[in-house]
C-alpha cells in the first residue's frame, strides 16, 4: 500500500451523495490512519464534511469557482496533496487537478475528460452495477492499494458522522414526553412516498405517544401543507426554517425518521437514530443501490412484483408501500 500523506477527496455533489461518501474516508483512514484527507465538495453540503471526524479539512467547489483556473490550480498545489480521487466526476475540478500537478489522480475511465486530465483510471460502470454507492466508491482506491470491504455492514463503523447538539431554538421544537419522529414528506428528484401516504400515517399515529416534527424546504412546505394535516397538535410543521446544521441538529436529537431516499434519510441513518427509508425497486435508485447506512435502518419496497420495476423503468410502486407497515416499525 502506497498512500499519499494528504489526499482529496472530490464530491461536489449533492446532500445524499455527500452523506454516503463518508464511509470512503473512514475506510481510508482504517487502512492508513496518517493520511490527512481533504474534502472537495459543494458549500451547501459543507456542515456534513465538517461534522465527519475522518475529514480533516473542506474546500468547496464555490471557493475555487469564484478565480480563474490559474489561481484555483494554486489552491490546490498548496494543499500538497499528493493523489485526488474523483468520487464525483466535475470536469473543472478535473482541469485543475491537472494544472495543479497533484502527482496522482484518479478517475473513472468512462468519464472523456479523465482520459486527458487523470493519470490513473479505474474501469466500472455505475449505473449496470448492483453494488451499493458507498462499496462503488471504494472502487476508486484500488490504485492506492486499499482493499474492497466485505459489504456495506463493514463500512458502518467508517461513518464517522458526529451529530452537533441541538441549540434552544432547535431543542423547543422537541418533545421530552413524547417520541419524536421526523417525517419529511418531499424530495427534490426521483420517486417519492407520496403526500397521501404520510397524511395516512401521521392519522394512524398515537397523538399521546408520538409528535411529529415536518421537514423540508419553504418551497416543499407550500406544497406538503395543502395535504397534510399540520395543525394537528401533535405536528411541529419546521418547513422552511431550517438551515443544514440546524436540521442535523433536529435529526441527531430526535428518536425516528420516515422518508423516501433523501438526504435526511441518509443522515438519519449515520446518526444512528431509527430510520425508515421507502424506496422503489427500479434501477438504479433500489435500495441495494441507496439504501442508508447506519445501525437501525429499516427499508421498505412494494412487496407485489412489478415487471416495470424489474426491466428498470419508471414506476410508482413506491407509493403501494402499506402506510401500516411504517407504523409497526415505530413504538406504540
Amino acid at each position: 500500500m502506497n498512500l499519499p500523506q494528504t489526499l482529496i477527496l472530490s464530491r461536489p455533489d449533492n446532500l445524499g451523495d455527500a452523506v454516503v461518501t463518508l464511509p470512503m474516508a473512514g475506510w481510508v483512514k482504517q487502512h492508513a490512519p496518517g493520511t490527512r484527507i481533504i474534502a472537495l465538495v459543494k458549500r451547501y453540503t459543507l456542515p456534513v464534511w465538517q461534522a465527519c471526524t475522518h475529514i480533516d479539512d473542506v474546500i468547496t467547489l464555490e471557493d475555487l469557482q469564484v478565480h480563474d483556473g490559474t489561481k484555483a490550480a494554486e489552491i490546490l498545489r498548496a494543499t500538497g496533496a499528493g493523489a485526488i480521487v474523483h468520487v464525483f466526476p466535475h470536469r473543472e475540478v478535473a482541469r485543475w487537478a491537472k494544472a495543479a500537478g497533484i502527482p496522482r489522480r484518479i478517475g473513472t475511465s468512462h468519464r472523456w475528460w479523465h482520459w486527458t486530465t487523470c493519470n490513473e483510471r479505474v474501469a466500472f460502470s455505475r449505473k449496470r452495477s448492483g453494488l451499493h454507492e458507498a462499496v462503488l466508491n471504494i472502487k476508486l482506491l484500488a490504485p492506492l492499494g486499499i482493499p474492497m470491504p466485505s459489504g456495506t455492514q463493514e463500512l458502518v463503523p467508517c461513518i464517522g458522522l458526529r451529530m452537533p447538539p441541538p441549540s434552544p431554538q432547535v431543542a423547543q421544537l422537541l418533545r421530552n414526553d413524547r417520541f419524536n419522529i421526523i417525517l419529511h414528506p418531499l424530495k427534490a428528484s426521483g420517486v417519492d412516498w407520496g403526500l397521501n401516504n404520510f397524511a395516512t400515517l401521521i392519522g394512524l399515529l398515537d397523538p399521546d405517544r408520538h409528535h411529529c416534527i415536518l421537514t423540508g424546504t419553504a418551497a416543499e412546505a407550500e406544497q406538503y401543507r395543502r395535504v397534510l394535516p399540520v395543525g394537528l397538535p401533535h405536528i411541529t410543521d419546521t418547513g422552511g426554517q431550517l438551515s443544514l446544521s440546524g436540521l442535523m441538529e433536529l435529526i441527531g436529537a430526535s428518536d425516528a425518521l420516515v422518508a423516501a431516499s433523501t438526504g435526511p434519510l441518509h443522515i438519519a441513518a449515520a446518526a444512528g437514530i431509527r430510520t425508515i427509508g421507502l424506496f422503489s425497486l427500479q434501477r438504479p435508485i433500489h435500495p441495494g443501490r441507496w439504501a442508508p447506512l447506519g445501525k437501525d435502518v429499516h427499508v421498505l419496497v412494494n412487496e407485489g412484483h412489478c415487471l416495470r420495476c424489474a426491466k428498470g423503468h419508471a414506476c410508482d410502486g413506491i407509493k403501494q408501500i402499506d402506510p401500516g407497515r411504517v407504523l409497526e416499525l415505530l413504538p406504540r
